[in-house]
């Protein structure tokens, strides 16, 4: 048996990280706020009504040989993975974006009013061009990339090392595996959470205007952006840490890919507008509101947790979340930033029909959770501090 398999230092080593700076009474309140937190996980639900989820119940055959629609009406396949189908089988006969999808759209009694309902055409040239055998090499190719990125990027740091990267791999392999369900390749949110989960294994942050290593990080964000605008947030939680790290040029290039985007995004949506009618119903709010339930459903429901019953895969998300803030790392406070900030967002925007939405963000959470032990020994400790002193 070698030394390292009992050894779980790295796992539970209180020293240096975010929360061992607390003040003993700060750690207290955290450790208060944690426990509450975990109750309310356990307790609020985390299916959607139904229990309809986009990894669940899917059939083959929303197309038929002609790139027509079949009647969906009567089978449990998701009608949005039936649009999306019919929108890369038309492009692959030659057709253009933009001239089929509104009234595709509309005819499937989808709304089209804001244009922004209307997906960026990104992904359906890109499924159309690889074709079905294409599509999955380019799955498992981006599954294998994210977790060999990770293995090194786990391993990278003396204080890591040990049974942590094997462990905090294979929970990035769980999270990431969902990239192989074929039946979900043209969900935009599939590929996209899949590249940001990349791109954030790659980025190495500098500091104090140390460089950093961040172009292919950029260059995966990028095209996960083009996909779905959904991670524009991704983008500028990026931007914020290079400007905090005086790291100037990268903060440039990330506000550059800012800019570009939203220059494309106002192409799509003046391209989009022009097949819009002045009588077009608006498409529901996506301020709902649903609180704690909505953070938890859209992980849980986009992600492999949708197999835990939910007073097991509630905590899950919680730990995740929290557990990056005990990497000795900016990029763990980044990984606190980033999986806190998505499950705000989630709590006051999107329908429970845009419970997918989680996708963007669940394949980057489940490496936050080999770093919980460490994370809940520091506040631990930070918060018993005075009295082992006082001893």
């Amino acid at each position: 048996m070698g030394p390292d398999v009992l050894d779980t230092s790295s796992l539970t080593s209180p020293a240096g990280g975010w929360l061992s700076r607390l003040s003993p009474a700060w750690a207290r309140a955290a450790l208060v706020l944690l426990l509450a937190v975990l109750i309310a996980s356990m307790i609020f639900p985390t299916n959607k009504p139904g229990n309809r989820s986009p990894w669940q119940g899917a059939v083959e055959g929303p197309v038929d040989t002609a790139g027509h629609a079949v009647n969906t009406a009567k089978t449990p396949y998701d009608e949005d993975i039936a649009l999306y189908e019919v929108a890369i089988a038309r492009i692959a006969r030659g057709e253009n974006y933009y001239d089929f999808i509104v009234p595709e759209q509309r005819a499937r009694n989808y709304p089209v009013n804001p244009a922004i309902a209307v997906r960026l055409p990104t992904l359906a040239y890109l499924d159309a061009w690889l074709g079905k055998t294409g599509q999955v090499v380019a799955a498992i190719a981006l599954m294998l990339a994210i977790v060999a990125v990770w293995w090194r990027r786990l391993g990278e740091r003396p204080e890591d090392r040990g049974r942590l990267p094997r462990i905090g791999t294979a929970l990035v392999f769980v999270g990431a595996s969902l990239q192989l369900n074929r039946h979900y390749f043209p969900l935009h949110e599939l590929w996209s959470g899949g590249l940001l989960a990349l791109s954030f294994g790659l980025h190495r942050p500098g500091r104090d205007g140390q460089g950093g290593r961040w172009i292919a990080a950029l260059c995966a964000a990028a095209l996960a952006l083009a996909i779905r605008e959904l991670a524009l947030p991704f983008v500028l939680l990026m931007a914020a840490f290079a400007a905090w790290n005086r790291n100037w040029r990268e903060a440039a290039a990330w506000i550059a890919l800012i800019v570009v985007f939203a220059a494309g995004l106002a192409w799509h949506l003046s391209l989009v507008e022009q097949h819009v009618l002045a009588n077009e119903r608006h498409s529901p709010p996506w301020l709902v509101m649903r609180g704690m339930t909505g953070w938890l459903a859209n992980v849980v429901q986009s992600s492999n947790l949708r197999w835990l019953p939910h007073f097991l895969a509630g905590p899950a998300v919680v730990l995740m979340t929290f557990g990056w803030l005990g990497w000795r790392s900016r990029s763990g406070l980044f990984g606190f930033l980033l999986c806190a900030g998505y499950g705000f967002a989630f709590m006051i925007a999107g329908r429970w029909d845009n419970f997918y939405w989680g996708a963007m963000i669940a394949p980057a959470m489940f490496g936050g959770l080999v770093f919980a032990p460490r994370a809940l020994a520091q506040v631990w400790r930070a918060a018993m501090s005075v009295s082992a002193a006082a001893r």
